[in-house]
């Protein structure tokens, strides 16, 4: 089958019908993000456009990505904006706690929809793992997952991010990007097209 320009006929999709109707609920729940972003002059919710931009890496990165691996990247945020920032206190222990509860929210949401769409227990739990980034290193899926997620920081959300953020935050926060990253995620990184301010704070954090 054919999927935003990619063949999938080499990942394992055991039933197309379904896969193709999970991904459309997890898109559904996604368009409905009132952030909206404009795409081709069509204004779209944020995390649908992200949940696109994800999947996209993580099939430059691995092409033979599972069924349970695409469907993890295209769930990754979902519904995210129900659970902002702001409702948790401030500081580092605050915004632990809002990430390790966002894991379980997306887990959670997507276990709703793979279970309505008839997915097995087995598929289901898979998801969730890399959902919750179980794992992480030893994974090679769940890695993929996270050069992915680093990958679209770096092309769609640095430039903009950066103009907000001290010099010496952002250069500590691309160190701790580029410290997530495979040697994989490190080469495709090294290969974007970046304004030369970013370029430069990109070289100053891997001085």
């Amino acid at each position: 089958m054919k999927f935003e320009g990619h063949d999938l006929s080499d990942n394992s999709i055991v039933n197309t019908d379904r896969f193709i109707a999970a991904l459309s609920l997890i898109d559904e729940a996604n368009a409905q993000d009132p952030n909206r972003v404009d795409v081709k002059g069509e204004s779209i919710g944020y995390e649908l456009y992200f949940s696109q931009q994800l999947v996209s890496w993580v099939l430059k990165l691995r092409e033979n990505a599972s069924e349970e691996l695409l469907l993890a990247s295209r769930s990754q945020h979902i519904r995210r904006w129900e659970s902002p920032r702001k409702d948790y206190p401030e500081g580092r222990a605050g915004y632990l706690k809002w990430r390790a509860d966002l894991k379980k929210f997306h887990a959670e949401k997507t276990a709703e929809i793979l279970e309505k769409c008839g997915y097995e227990k087995e598929a289901i739990d898979r998801v969730s793992s890399l959902n919750l980034k179980k794992d992480l290193r030893k994974d090679e899926e769940c890695q993929t997952l996270e050069d992915a997620l680093c990958l679209v920081f770096l092309e769609k959300q640095f430039a903009k991010f950066r103009q907000k953020t001290d010099r010496e935050t952002m250069v500590g926060i691309l160190r701790k990007t580029w410290g997530k990253m495979s040697a994989d995620g490190h080469a495709a990184a090294l290969g974007l097209a970046m304004g030369e301010e970013e370029l430069e704070l990109v070289k100053e954090a891997l001085a």
